[in-house]
């Protein structure tokens, strides 16, 4: 009795932590707030984990949950609000109020729609970048509070405090659960991608820690891409985000070396590349295409600078110049010291490191990039072409220095050594 309990527990725990951004964001277009909407998910997860082990698994068991915190949801706005001018606000919603949990209609669109709210909601501007990661992280992450200091190398404290202060923050400002429309819409969904994507990056290249790559938060900013493609269908900056983070991802095991350490682009073995995630990014390249109305976006330039290399079969036949090209777009659309940093980068391997070079030591004084360890390690690679080898240890060591993580520090120093091990 006791395995049959304990397994329908997890059973629970693994249902609760798949559907528990919906259940949150369905709860939250009934009362507002989404702290308040949490609480009253985590109150139907309890409910189930009671009622479950001896009623059995109901059939759809999203449904059961959303369901049941609906039911509550409804009864708490009763309580606290006048009910008769609440009623037209809650709606639809009081349909579950006399309903036994799991018989109400289950509408994926309706829930979806609210799930999309959620999104513009935990990334909503009004919130600190730090705030939005993590709340984002904890609302449609389905992560622990410990999972997510983890995940950004923070104390507990710290994160769980950045979670109670951007509820409160949504609460006391009252922004609003919708989906923006019209001018305020193409701001807000730059927020959106933006956690998206910095999320990824911290999980890409760690800014911090032993490890090189997280891969965890590499998968969780992939699942929120794909999740926000099938909300958003016709955002072509949605699709070429998506693109971006598959075929970044399909990189990823060859990215380290046994030990950890990390590896060049040039040296890594590609037929170690996730060919999956390389054709499910040219296909949401192909659909940011299919529907853009104009110039391609940030996020779809990217995408295209990322197929380039998955494209080429060897290192030798990337087509840097088309690479250089699409970051001078990139650079016109999405102007950034880091930008043309890279742009360098693609233009020392088109036309040489001298033309590199150049284009580099312009970005030294750019208060941007002061302390930017990539930018001491990209200027020591062309010294080390170009045979300063003296000039370009001393850049090595300069970026080793400015790094916070570990397997990068010791990868920059191997750098640095004289005989480069």
């Amino acid at each position: 009795m006791t395995e049959r309990h304990d397994s329908t527990a997890h059973a629970i725990e693994t249902v609760f932590r798949m559907e528990a951004p919906r259940i949150i964001a369905a709860v939250t277009r009934v009362v507002r707030d989404v702290g308040i909407a949490e609480e009253l998910a985590q109150d139907a997860l309890v409910a189930a984990l009671e009622q479950w082990p001896a009623a059995g698994v109901p059939d759809n068991p999203g449904a059961w949950l959303t369901a049941t915190a609906k039911r509550r949801a409804v009864d708490l706005v009763r309580r606290r609000e006048n009910y008769a001018r609440k009623l037209e606000e809650v709606g639809r919603a009081t349909e579950f109020a006399y309903e036994e949990p799991g018989t109400a209609a289950y509408d994926p669109d309706d829930i979806d729609d609210d799930l999309l709210r959620l999104v513009f909601l935990s990334c909503h501007p009004v919130l600190s970048a730090e705030a939005r990661v993590a709340l984002t992280l904890r609302l449609l992450g389905g992560l622990t509070t410990a999972e997510i200091a983890r995940a950004v190398l923070a104390p507990e404290t710290t994160v769980a405090q950045r979670i109670v202060r951007a509820k409160r923050t949504l609460a006391t400002k009252n922004v609003a659960f919708e989906v923006p429309y019209g001018p305020d819409r193409e701001a807000r969904l730059g927020s959106v991608l933006e956690v998206i994507y910095l999320i990824f990056n911290e999980g890409y290249a760690a800014t911090a820690g032993d490890d090189y790559l997280r891969p965890g938060l590499c998968e969780d900013a992939l699942r929120l891409a794909r999740v926000l493609q099938a909300l958003m269908p016709k955002e072509p900056e949605v699709h070429g985000l998506a693109a971006l983070l598959e075929i970044q991802s399909s990189r990823a095991s060859a990215r380290t070396a046994p030990d950890g350490s990390p590896v060049l682009l040039k040296d890594q073995n590609r037929m170690r590349w996730n060919t999956l995630l390389i054709r499910r990014g040219f296909a949401a390249l192909g659909r940011a295409d299919a529907v853009a109305s104009g110039a391609p976006g940030p996020y779809a330039l990217q995408a295209a600078i990322a197929a380039c290399h998955a494209q080429a079969y060897a290192y030798e036949e990337t087509n840097w110049g088309q690479i250089a090209t699409l970051y001078g777009l990139l650079a016109a659309r999405a102007p950034s010291p880091v930008v043309e940093l890279n742009r360098a980068v693609a233009v020392s391997m088109a036309e040489g490191p001298e033309a590199g070079l150049a284009l580099v030591d312009a970005l030294v004084d750019e208060p941007a990039l002061r302390g930017y360890h990539l930018l001491s390690s990209v200027r020591g690679d062309l010294l080390e072409r170009l045979g300063r080898t003296e000039e370009a240890r001393a850049e090595f060591e300069r970026a080793a220095a400015l790094t916070r993580n570990e397997r990068e520090r010791e990868f920059l120093l191997g750098r640095s050594s004289p005989s480069g091990d």
